[in-house]
């Protein structure tokens, strides 16, 4: 501040991770943004919580606190799965544990309000992102409230939020109270009362079957769009009236409150259903939740950035190195980053255990070519030691860059979950052609040697373009390539919203056809999820076998991570299915793995390899009636309670060789790449066979 002649900051943000000036950090990316509006930025970057000192340290803001838990929700960074303490933090300097607060947003909005009482904290990032309803919180096992109302801030921004935020910061500036700002897309503000002209569609109750409803049933979705109808012939029909559920402007939806979800778990799988259902940016109404005399307001989601935009966003001049007073310590995330590229934002996958869709949307938001091209040379140009390799050219998914609705009036009106389940949506663009454009363009950089994609690829999508597959497998491909199945069983698949297998088979032959062609030796490295709701533990030793027949091993493995908002997680708290139409009565419970024996053995099943599984393995087989599968045949899938490790291990190794994997959860970033005994080592990949 001295340097630049300051006398004190405009805005200043918190965040809970160090300060990497780098466009796959988000506060990097706001704090550009918002300098580049004229605004005086100051990061606080993780900040000793303790007391108010560090938080002091930048003076009093003339605008507002921004503050952000980091790259990752501050719970998922701290624990584990089985809800065990990390001693790491991949976004802190030496790797170091501990350096942020659990439920960084609430802990340092106190802060702030302690160092500096009037002034405006507004909440962005994706731990507020995610928590701006009422939601299942699943290392205190209880619906907390929304982030908002127990942070008291001010106003919550969620999603890619560089609009929303510029805005408020603008108007701010201008001498407008946060409080008069409530229609803002992609914010939350707590209010006494719903805006005044709004028609409300009462969603507080599970809707019966049969009983004439006087609003829109909450749970209609599209069948036709305008733009495919059939002609219909004349006929004289009775005029109703009925407020149009595609009448943004003017409708909203009023969701249980936070005090009758905390104790209805199928009333929470309801909300959750008509939340999701509420979540195109161009068609959806904004939603209202009670928390006790105070109202949640939540506007629709933001709408998707222009390609303009996004190189605006993208091309601010960023350092693209951590801050200096880290000196020589390493930041993991950095390191894994330093040489990415992100080439577009969203995901329209849906997947019902990951979160991406409810955080950056459904709707792609890609960046044009030339802005690519330029960060490449940026990259050559600035960043230390750089060797020529870009470690990736991706995004949330490898192979959605420029795919999308290929009708305007049915992707601004549809309220599907999904456009590729249950299958790929008939007006979906797979053409892969811009992708394939990108990345020729992408390896005739000067000074760029070498282009890897390491973002997931989504295979029943890279399948519909085989040109796709040949240019990835024969030029962009480092030995291993990872995609995620995430199971092998239809009805666990069917709760992920993931296709079957036989699009992982199609993939797996393209893969091997062109890598032979290359003349390359490469490996596919499957990811699968253990202990997801609706997962059976006769469907984890279908999956446990089916590893076995195709030679794979998991190293490491990992269970369902019940991350907040996603359908998946309303799943694991409600037992129920939101996917469908939620009921009281009648209704069809899912079996989900909670108890943590449960959960240990869907892991260990994973890891059917290990002989420290064993017992544990052992005594469910008997249990489920499937002694066939102990001993030393070929079909079994662990030795005998007396058979030595040693044995287990010659069985297992065969004539064929074994492929070793890592497995994570979607939701963790993949901050390390295979190496020691994490690395893939297969010598062969032998054909699946069919089980019956």
């Amino acid at each position: 501040m001295d340097i630049l002649g300051w006398d004190s900051c405009d805005i200043i943000i918190v965040t809970g991770d160090a300060y990497v000036d780098h466009p796959s950090f988000g506060m990097a990316v706001i704090g550009r943004a918002l300098e580049a509006q004229g605004f005086r930025v100051g990061i606080i970057a993780q900040p000793n919580w303790h007391s108010k000192d560090d938080f002091m340290a930048l003076g009093e803001p003339n605008l507002f606190f921004g503050v952000t838990a980091g790259n990752m929700d501050s719970m998922i960074n701290r624990y584990t799965a089985d809800r065990k303490l990390r001693h790491d933090d991949a976004y802190t300097p030496n790797n170091e544990g501990g350096k942020r607060p659990d439920r960084a947003v609430l802990v340092y909005s106190q802060r702030c309000r302690e160092a500096y009482k009037q002034t405006p904290i507004v909440l962005g990032g994706i731990e507020a992102s995610l928590r701006r309803l009422a939601h299942y919180d699943y290392w205190s096992d209880k619906v907390r409230r929304s982030v908002l109302c127990d942070a008291k801030a001010d106003i919550l921004l969620f999603g890619n939020a560089e609009r929303a935020l510029i805005e408020v910061a603008h108007r701010l500036s201008r001498g407008e109270a946060l409080a008069d700002m409530t229609r803002i897309a992609g914010t939350a503000v707590m209010m006494k009362h719903p805006p005044e002209g709004m028609a409300e569609v009462d969603s507080t109750r599970i809707d019966k079957p049969g009983k004439a409803m006087v609003m829109p049933n909450p749970y209609a979705t599209e069948t036709q769009c305008e733009t495919n109808k059939k002609a219909e012939p004349d006929t004289v029909k009775p005029i109703t009236i009925r407020p149009s559920r595609h009448d943004a402007k003017n409708t909203y939806v009023r969701l249980p409150s936070f005090e009758k979800l905390k104790n209805d778990r199928i009333l929470y799988a309801h909300a959750s259903r008509v939340m999701h259902l509420e979540a195109n940016p161009y068609s959806a109404r904004a939603l209202a939740q009670q928390h006790g005399d105070q109202l949640l307001w939540i506007n629709p989601p933001p709408v998707p950035l222009t390609t303009e935009e996004m190189d605006y966003v993208f091309g601010l001049p960023y350092a693209r190195v951590p801050h200096p007073k880290y000196g020589k310590a390493k930041i993991p995330a950095y390191d894994m980053i330093k040489t990415s590229v992100n080439i577009m934002r969203g995901c329209f996958g849906g997947c019902s255990f990951c979160s991406i869709t409810e955080h950056e949307g459904r709707i792609i938001q890609n960046r044009s070519q030339a802005s690519i091209i330029e960060e490449l040379n940026d990259i050559r140009d600035k960043v230390p030691g750089f060797t020529g390799t870009i470690s990736d050219l991706g995004g949330p998914t490898a192979n959605m860059y420029r795919l999308g609705c290929s009708d305007p009036k049915a992707e601004r009106n549809c309220r599907r979950p999904s456009c590729v389940f249950p299958k790929i949506c008939d007006k979906l663009n797979t053409d892969h052609r811009h992708t394939i454009d990108l990345y020729r363009k992408a390896r005739q950089v000067e000074g760029i040697k070498k282009v890897l994609i390491a973002s997931g690829v989504r295979y029943d999508l890279a399948i519909e373009s085989p040109e796709y597959v040949k240019e990835l497998v024969t030029h962009h491909v480092g030995g291993y390539l990872k995609i995620a199945p995430e199971h092998t069983e239809k009805n666990t698949l069917d709760l992920m919203m993931k296709p079957g297998m036989g699009a992982y088979e199609r993939f797996k032959a393209l893969f091997e056809k062109y890598s032979k062609e290359a003349g390359k030796k490469q490996y596919l490295i499957p990811y699968f999820i253990a202990a997801h709701p609706g997962c059976t533990d006769e469907d984890m030793v279908h999956l446990a076998c089916w590893l076995k027949e195709n030679d794979f091993e998991c190293d490491q493995v990992q269970n369902f991570y019940p991350s907040p908002m996603c359908n998946a997680t309303a799943m694991y708290h409600s037992e129920t299915n939101p996917l469908k139409r939620v009921k009281y009565k009648k209704r069809e419970d899912l079996i989900v793995a909670k108890g943590e024996r449960q959960r240990r053995l869907h892991k260990a099943l994973l890891r059917y390899h290990d002989p420290a599984n064993w017992p544990l393995i052992r005594d469910a087989l008997v249990r489920m009636g499937k002694s066939h599968l102990i001993g030393d045949g070929p079909k079994c899938l662990i030795p005998e309670e007396d058979a030595p490790a040693k044995v287990g291990r010659q069985r297992r190794s065969g004539r064929h060789g074994t492929q070793r994997f890592a497995t994570k959860h979607p939701n963790q970033p993949d901050i390390r790449r295979p190496s020691g005994k994490n690395r893939a080592s297969a010598t062969t990949n032998k054909p699946s066979r069919k089980r019956k």
